[in-house]
């Protein structure tokens, strides 16, 4: 999760994410190199006391700011749609869950079970335990298997809202009368967390979402508890 005066990304836990941090870093290099240039350019000219009368007229400089611009367009252009083809790609999910927003809080339906759902609202502040992190934490988390596709089917009852959590590279808005759909895979066992991401009210703020990775065995067992509870 994120912490005091992070500047860069979550740590990745699924390999959409990891993909999204490589090409994050490859835009940030190619800005860098082009501020460089520029700068340099600017500096230049201003500090030069010498004129060349002939470099307007000159065909090759008007090449190369034409051609160089549009190799660097295509360099960042072909792997943002390969990661954009990645992100929608939905190939035999081992699990589906139905996230509803409501205001305030979120609740889940596993499609594939007859009778596991179950409402996720954020612990006040008072009943936090050590441990537990403000304004991040619920009373029931979304128990996942980890390595295992996971589909999010995704909607609204009331307003706008957007089911996000950053270190899975999840983010998909929840639209009344509409269903959205988005996929991931958690790499690792863990806890993930995440919020709404559009605002949706004066409580926008306190409808967390905290996702738990473990392996297929605890899940399993989990599963079971849930529906002998139900």
């Amino acid at each position: 999760m994120a912490h005091p005066t992070q500047l860069g990304f979550q740590d990745a836990a699924s390999p959409v994410m990891e993909e999204l941090l490589h090409f994050h870093d490859h835009a940030l290099m190619i800005v860098f190199l082009i501020s460089t240039l520029v700068l340099y350019i600017i500096v230049a000219m201003v500090s030069a006391k010498l004129t060349n009368k002939y470099i307007l007229d000159s065909q090759e400089i008007e090449i190369v700011w034409t051609v160089l611009p549009a190799v660097i367009l295509v360099l960042i252009a072909l792997p943002s749609l390969r990661i954009l083809y990645l992100m929608d790609e939905i190939n035999d999910p081992h699990l589906t869950i139905k996230a509803m927003g409501h205001q305030w809080y979120w609740s889940y339906e596993y499609t594939d079970y007859e009778n596991l759902e179950f409402d996720s609202y954020m612990v006040p502040t008072q009943d936090l335990t050590p441990g537990q992190f403000r304004l991040l934490e619920t009373d029931h988390r979304m128990i996942i298997p980890m390595e295992s596709p996971t589909r999010i089917l995704v909607s609204a009852e009331d307003v706008l809202h957007s089911w996000a959590v950053p270190s899975l590279g999840v983010k998909m808005d929840a639209i009344p009368g509409r269903l959205n759909q988005t996929t991931f895979i958690t790499s690792r066992p863990g806890v993930f967390y995440g919020q709404c991401s559009e605002i949706c009210g004066a409580n926008h703020s306190f409808m967390p979402i905290v996702v738990e990775a473990v392996p297929l065995e605890h899940f399993e067992n989990w599963s079971t508890l849930m529906l002998e509870n139900a």
